[in-house]
């Protein structure tokens, strides 16, 4: 008998229980601070069904929880743009952006995180109104720069248009009057300057 198996022996004997002959190694730990940021991803995809289903099972499985999804036509009819916007680790959005280029009829992916940018994003809200407070939900709406668009016995609509931040301040203060309805359209964003993600396609 080798002296190994002596060792169990004995240990077994003592009531001792023997340990693996070959620990595990320790669990490798991802790249990245794992600290979660917003992420504004602009794609460039072919007009095609089944496109935005990709791209949606693409996040779904890598566990993204989309913010804000939308999908607009470009100058060419053939093509549009989608922008998405996610919280996520920077290591872990990187490769995701990565995978999203391999997709089939997806030509071009950035990320205008961090980037200087025009962006903007339209709301429409529904809000309880009576004759005694429509006058403050307009100057709400006014100090905003937003619109009523509707107005009708016992509600307004507004339109706002602006930044993520100042769509959501504006809703904050109309929640107090009570919101009937809401619906948002989703960060719309262009790069400032010159540069074009549609033009280096054709590059």
């Amino acid at each position: 008998m080798s002296d190994s198996a002596k060792d169990e022996v004995s240990a077994r004997a003592n009531g001792a229980t023997p340990g693996p002959a070959h620990s595990a190694p320790p669990t490798r730990a991802l790249p990245g601070s794992g600290e979660v940021h917003r992420h504004i991803l602009v794609a460039i995809v072919l007009n095609r069904p089944g496109v935005l289903n990709r791209v949606a099972s693409l996040m779904r499985a890598r566990n993204f929880n989309i913010e804000s999804l939308s999908v607009s036509h470009t100058d060419q009819p053939d093509i549009s743009r989608m922008t998405i916007t996610l919280l996520g680790d920077d290591v872990a959005v990187e490769q995701v952006s990565k995978q999203l280029y391999r997709l089939i009829d997806v030509l071009k992916v950035q990320d205008f995180s961090g980037e200087p940018t025009v962006e903007h994003e339209l709301a429409l809200i529904k809000v309880r109104a009576t004759d005694s407070n429509r006058a403050e939900i307009v100057k709400v709406a006014e100090l905003y720069r937003a619109r009523l668009v509707d107005i009708a016995d016992g509600s307004v609509i507004v339109e706002a248009s602006g930044s993520e931040a100042e769509v959501d301040a504006i809703v904050a203060l109309l929640r107090s009057y009570g919101i009937k309805e809401l619906v948002r359209t989703g960060t719309a964003v262009m790069a400032r300057g010159s540069a074009s993600i549609e033009e280096a396609l054709k590059r």
